[in-house]
């Protein structure tokens, strides 16, 4: 062929692959307000960044050959903020981005880079399952588990993956294996469809009652966050790449202190109540603690009687795990456990340090938390948290009864301990360890339960915690952030150039 003919080759072959599924497919999607796969791409990263990889790939199977532009998946690598990163966007225009033999190639090999690169690995989301024939059938078992480390994930690099339409088989597996995963609203997301799943349990099921944003966010927590659009999506997926380095043996990177992050932290009497009993949002104190604008907050639905934010303090990335009584009066349970234990592993993963904001009565007691294995829970919170290399920083605002002082990093789970002077470091709730101990009631004889409570309130003070060195500083909490800056500031130090030795790097990316 002469290089007029090779020329005019390319440029067809690129036509049809750019062509994706077809006028028609792509049409219906605009019309549905969907971006298609290239369109999330071209989105999502840096202009003019993306290079392709695999874009002439095709299926092996003679029938379908020619109709298999890209073989469903756009592969290939990106800049995001001027950061090198890897992607794969699943083109569900294509045999609904179901898997198969060429694909998976494509797949595997962006991930291989990634983690020798040390880039972020990103997964656009949106698949039909396997794709049929290729995996029936003894042949179809030969082309499986070829890879043992197929799904092995020992965080060299944050994974983050999205959920933009129905998202079922590889989708799913790689959804419950990255670090962050945000989903539009009306996606699903399971191991099959509601179809395959109605047949099987012999009952019709609505697809969001099997993996909605609903279910993912507030059930599961196997979702973080459920936007709108696919243009928030991806806005959310630059944001929690922004706090996170690029892989786990540099430091995250730092940004400006936007001017007035001084300011709020002086207004903490205003935000958190003088009584014990009343509550309180523990988000807006972190709001006031943080660099002014930076909080990011992952699994809001989920486990709610703690909270777990990204933020920045001084300009450096921080993950803040805070009690919030605004729900179960911040008691624990068994959702706030799996939350909490994985926010740890994520940022002990990638050389965040953590600061604890407590205030909390101890853990939900009862049948249901008993069901849920409550106390394997309680205890993989604590051996997550001796594995954590990164600072930890404790602040005892109000309450820290029980075992949850623990495993909210007091006494010596903490690398520094600070208290509020209102702190409370009894037991249990005052009243209740009254009537427990002794079976004396208020409103039975307030005499005696007020000399009772003199006695049990005696030794719980901030002041004596401070006075066994079990916390080594009292402050006011107007001055939260200065310290948590200036100590920070301190116990970066010992991190060798802001690396961790990162002890739970193959911790369960599910629960």
């Amino acid at each position: 062929m002469s290089f007029d003919d090779l020329t005019e080759e390319f440029k067809k072959r690129t036509a049809e692959v750019l062509a994706m599924g077809g006028p028609e497919k792509l049409a219906r999607r605009k019309a549905e307000g969907f971006l298609n796969a290239r369109e999330r791409i071209d989105y999502l990263v840096d202009p003019g960044s993306f290079i392709e990889s695999g874009r002439f790939a095709r299926s092996n199977r003679p029938e379908v050959k020619h109709k298999t532009p890209a073989d469903a998946k756009v592969a290939g690598f990106a800049r995001i903020s001027g950061r090198e990163v890897a992607l794969v966007s699943n083109d569900f225009t294509v045999l609904g981005a179901s898997s198969a033999v060429i694909n998976m190639k494509k797949i595997k090999h962006v991930k291989q880079v990634a983690t020798r690169r040390g880039l972020p690995l990103i997964l656009l989301g949106e698949s039909s399952g396997a794709r049929m024939p290729d995996r029936m059938g003894a042949a179809g078992r030969a082309i499986i588990a070829q890879d043992p480390a197929e799904y092995q994930r020992l965080r060299e690099t944050p994974w983050v993956s999205t959920l933009m339409g129905q998202c079922y088989g590889s989708s799913t597996w790689y959804a419950a294996m990255s670090d962050f995963v945000v989903m539009r609203k009306g996606s699903i997301m399971a191991i099959a469809s509601p179809n395959v799943t109605s047949i099987a349990i012999n009952r019709p099921i609505d697809p969001e009652d099997l993996g909605g944003w609903k279910l993912l966010t507030g059930v599961s927590g196997l979702a973080d966050l459920a936007v709108d659009t696919d243009g928030q999506v991806l806005d959310a997926v630059r944001t929690f790449l922004s706090y996170l380095p690029s892989h786990n043996m540099e430091p995250p990177p730092d940004a400006p202190v936007p001017p007035g992050s001084d300011e709020a932290c002086k207004t903490m009497f205003d935000i958190v109540p003088e009584s014990r009993n009343k509550v309180y949002d523990s988000r807006k104190v972190i709001a006031a603690i943080a660099d002014k604008g930076s909080t990011f907050e992952l699994k809001e639905r989920f486990g709610r009687s703690v909270a777990t934010v990204l933020a920045r303090l001084d300009g450096k990335t921080v993950g803040f795990i805070a009690n919030n009584p605004l729900y179960k009066g911040g008691a624990l349970d068994a959702d706030a456990c799996n939350k909490t234990t994985s926010f740890m592993v994520l940022c002990d993963s990638f050389n965040i340090p953590l600061v604890f904001l407590v205030d909390v009565p101890g853990f939900l007691i009862g049948v249901e938390g008993e069901l849920r294995g409550m106390p394997g829970k309680v205890i993989n919170w604590m051996n997550a948290l001796t594995l954590v290399t990164v600072p930890k920083i404790t602040v005892i605002m109000r309450k820290s009864y029980g075992q949850a002082y623990i495993n909210m990093a007091g006494g010596r789970n903490a690398d520094e301990v600070a208290v509020w002077p209102m702190a409370d470091l009894g037991f249990m709730d005052v009243a209740v360890s009254i009537n427990v101990l002794y079976g004396v009631k208020q409103q039975d004889d307030p005499e005696k339960f007020a000399q009772l409570k003199a006695e049990v309130e005696r030794d719980t003070s901030a002041w004596g915690l401070a006075e066994l060195y079990e916390a080594q500083n009292v402050i006011d909490p107007r001055d939260t952030r200065d310290f948590l800056v200036r100590t920070l500031q301190a116990h970066r130090m010992r991190m060798k150039k802001g690396v961790g030795e990162h002890l739970l790097r193959n911790w369960p990316t599910s629960y």
